[in-house]
């Protein structure tokens, strides 16, 4: 019962200074609001990224043509034939924590469909490649190991693809033309979105290698069973940096290196790269709310600052209520009621006030963000700890007045 007579006593003594209530009401109402906002943000992008590495493929590693020496002369990256699809298949069997390989090229090709053409990217592999990337068919049906044997003319088309080749036409068993070469339609890819570093995942068109190097891409004059990449899949997260060593020390014997020769590949841990991006994300969501709460702390310096205000100006009031009676901790209850109060309605309107914003911030800047409960509740749970710390310093002090004192005080 006490505490709801503190409560209506602290509305009371707030509506009569409504503005100055509202004012000091402001600083928890934008601290609280850019709490959320701020932490949405850093959520979204968190999050954004946990979606892109799920995207990549679980447990996946990247091989890549390495640069080499020639004649006093270092070749950069990929400026060499230094992979095979026999690598890929001899890391697919000679090694324990390899679960999955892909051999894969790829390159840009205009395409066309009846009078539409469009310029994608086109990726000759293997049928491994779908498992490891995690794509999946929506309609019609993967190419098989048989279609790469055979040279089959088949393709399987991203989802961008078919929204500017197809249009309303439904692709599955449709005859496009590559490289002036006729492919049919088996199936339409998933959609991925974009990759991590930004690419449109679904912007392309997948055929067996075995094609793509005879009809579409060509072949090196140098080795024609040479590759562009060879995608790994380890058999757990835990074997990944096994897996690493296994396939280095197999390439660099398959390759004739020698214990002075740098590797002439480069072996990429996909999940170490994006796992670093996740962490510099959740750092930043972080800073961010750390940076918005700031201005709680100056709302409550505002708060403190009005209380003592208002102790000054109900001096009297204080100094007779406890003429009659009233205890210290019943003086001090009051204006800590009052002071949390205003916390708490600040914090009530500043969280309304966050999520419009998250919302706008999404909708204007086509930011990603991700509202979540706890972050509403930290906000809101500061607000009223910031009222009880800023306004424990006026109610003490006004409960401690000197009766006789504040009677006197004009």
């Amino acid at each position: 019962m006490k505490i709801l007579a503190s409560v209506r006593i602290a509305l009371g003594a707030l509506r009569v200074n409504k503005l100055r209530s509202a004012l000091t009401m402001l600083g928890i109402i934008i601290g609280v609001a850019a709490v959320i906002a701020m932490v949405a943000v850093g959520s979204g992008a968190t999050a954004r990224i946990a979606e892109q590495i799920r995207s990549i493929g679980s447990n996946v590693i990247i091989v890549l043509p390495g640069s080499i020496t020639s004649g006093g002369i270092r070749l950069g990256q990929s400026a060499a034939v230094t992979l095979t699809e026999d690598d890929s298949r001899a890391v697919a069997v000679e090694c324990p924590a390899v679960e999955l390989t892909a051999s894969s090229v790829r390159g840009t090709k205009q395409v066309v469909f009846g009078n539409n053409n469009w310029s994608t990217v086109i990726q000759g592999t293997v049928p491994e490649y779908l498992e490891i990337r995690d794509f999946s068919v929506s309609s019609g049906r993967p190419f098989t190991w048989q279609d790469v044997d055979a040279t089959t003319k088949v393709a399987l088309v991203g989802r961008t693809v078919v929204d500017n080749l197809f249009g309303q036409t439904d692709p599955v068993g449709q005859i496009i033309r590559i490289k002036n070469v006729p492919f049919t339609v088996l199936g339409v890819l998933s959609a991925k979105g974009q990759s991590p570093m930004g690419q449109d995942q679904d912007d392309i068109i997948m055929i067996p290698i075995s094609t793509a190097k005879k009809k579409v891409l060509g072949v090196s004059q140098a080795n024609a069973r040479s590759v562009g990449t060879i995608l790994v899949q380890a058999r757990s997260p835990m074997q990944m940096k096994e897996a690493e060593e296994q396939i280095t020390a197999l390439l660099r014997q398959r390759h004739r290196l020698q214990p002075t020769q740098e590797d002439d590949f480069n072996v990429r841990n996909l999940s170490e790269v994006f796992a670093a991006q996740e962490a510099s994300a959740q750092v930043m969501s972080i800073l961010l709310g750390a940076i918005a709460s700031v201005s709680l702390v100056v709302g409550g310096i505002g708060i403190m600052n009005i209380m003592l205000v208002s102790v000054t100006e109900r001096t009297r009031e204080i100094g007779l209520r406890l003429a009659v009676g009233a205890r210290t901790r019943d003086i001090l209850a009051q204006f800590l009621v009052e002071a949390v109060t205003l916390s708490l309605i600040g914090g009530l309107i500043g969280i309304a006030f966050g999520l419009g914003v998250s919302v706008m911030i999404s909708y204007f800047a086509k930011w990603s963000t991700l509202i979540s409960g706890s972050a509403i509740l930290m906000a809101f749970a500061f607000s009223a700890m910031i009222g009880v710390f800023f306004g424990y310093y006026p109610a003490r002090k006004a409960a401690f007045l000197d009766p006789i004192e504040a009677l006197r005080y004009e």
